[in-house]
């Protein structure tokens, strides 16, 4: 069977939510179709290891983005796409093909492995919609739960289990928690929250293996012990899925990612890349690959511009956040605790801002413990980056 449309889109995330809807801004007829390997609708990720856990307000239902509903695109799930033929502008799944006018790759990332440690009732490669539900339901029985890893993903799992009265054991690689991230001071206070929350913290350790059964999982440890718990999640990040772009023959960065430029088109013709598989060229910190919200849709809702016919360039240096037992904490650049930081007090009890310092240069900028609602004090940080300068930054009001 083969079907075409003016706009295709590979990936069924936020970026393509975000792009329909550019698409939208300036098309208002052009049809569009997504393609997603999941299968679920696009949904908000950030909600599925925050709010969904702590706010009884955030439902699955009303949480919901409404891409078909907002835009009419078509919506193909559960749909893996395994070629694109640049030439005859067209892509494969499964038997079928899918001619495109513009091709959008929004394919974003696969969770990163354990060796040995395969997926299953028990053991949860937590990233998807379906992966909130599965851990959901396990939560259900107050299990024992291993969280493997320190960053984004781990935290937040692990604070949202502890919440739910699961015992939790957090194993991450760092000698403190985040401690390669935040300075010393920052780092101390912020494992201080887990451990005052009753998670278990094993520090220096990493899960090398594994196996599950009816009964629980068993966990081997890089230092020769194992551990064994009821359910396992990881969240050791993503490797950017770039093997059909690959294939396809588009130019690959250093940084794993799809190489575009200021547009965000790819080096073939009548195609672009957007989200976390892009490596684009960020005007503030340079060739950049990011994997957090604030990119995927902002950078989504410009793609989607462009390729309905806009001369714009992408010119957002986004940032991350993090919101775990009461403490919020957001980033623009690097956060990389060997470099040299200067932490100063903000005008409210407990805010921090954190600069980093690479020579005369700011790599990054921490806001320690903000509302998230100052805009202002992230374009400060943006500034800082830019130019040098750090004295206009500052953290705003406190969580």
């Amino acid at each position: 069977m083969h079907r075409d449309f003016d706009y295709v889109i590979v990936g069924g995330g936020m970026v393509a939510d975000s792009a329909a809807r550019g698409i939208r801004e300036r098309d208002e007829t052009g049809s569009i179709a997504i393609l997603g390997e999941e299968p679920t609708a696009p949904f908000p990720r950030p909600a599925l290891s925050k709010k969904l856990w702590t706010d009884p307000e955030f439902t699955v239902e009303n949480t919901a983005l409404g891409t078909d509903e907002d835009t009419g695109a078509t919506l193909v799930l559960d749909t893996r796409v395994t070629a694109i033929d640049t030439e005859a502008k067209q892509v494969t799944a499964g038997e079928d093909t899918v001619g495109y006018g513009r091709l959008l790759l929004a394919t974003g990332g696969h969770p990163t492995q354990v060796e040995g440690l395969e997926a299953g009732d028990r053991v949860v490669y937590f990233r998807t919609l379906g992966d909130y539900l599965h851990l959901r339901e396990l939560a259900d029985d107050k299990p024992r739960v291993a969280v493997i890893g320190g960053g984004y993903i781990g935290t937040e799992i692990a604070a949202a289990l502890a919440w739910e009265k699961c015992e939790v054991v957090l194993v991450h690689p760092d000698a403190v928690l985040n401690g390669t991230k935040f300075p010393a001071e920052l780092a101390s206070a912020f494992e201080a929250l887990f451990t005052d929350a009753g998670i278990e913290i094993q520090a220096e350790r990493a899960v090398v293996g594994g196996s599950s059964g009816l009964d629980g999982v068993t966990l081997a440890i890089d230092d020769g012990s194992t551990l064994n718990v009821d359910v396992a999640v990881v969240g050791l990040g993503i490797e950017p899925a770039t093997e059909l772009a690959a294939a396809a023959g588009l130019t690959l960065g250093d940084d794993g990612g799809i190489v575009v430029d200021e547009h965000l088109a790819t080096s073939a013709p009548d195609v672009w890349a957007a989200g976390d598989v892009a490596s684009y060229p960020d005007r503030i910190l340079g060739r950049s690959r990011v994997e957090h919200v604030d990119n995927a849709t902002t950078m989504g809702a410009a793609v989607g511009r462009i390729m309905a016919g806009s001369d714009e360039t992408y010119d957002h240096t986004p940032y991350f956040y993090s919101a775990v037992l009461g403490t919020r904490y957001e980033a623009v650049g690097t956060l990389d605790s060997t470099l040299e930081t200067e932490v100063v007090d903000g005008p409210e009890d407990g805010a921090r801002t954190v600069h980093y310092r690479d020579g005369d240069a700011v790599a990054g900028v921490l806001l320690w413990n903000v509302s998230g609602e100052d805009a202002e004090a992230r374009d400060a940080a943006r500034e800082a980056i830019r130019t040098g300068r750090t004295d206009r930054v500052s953290a705003g009001s406190s969580a």
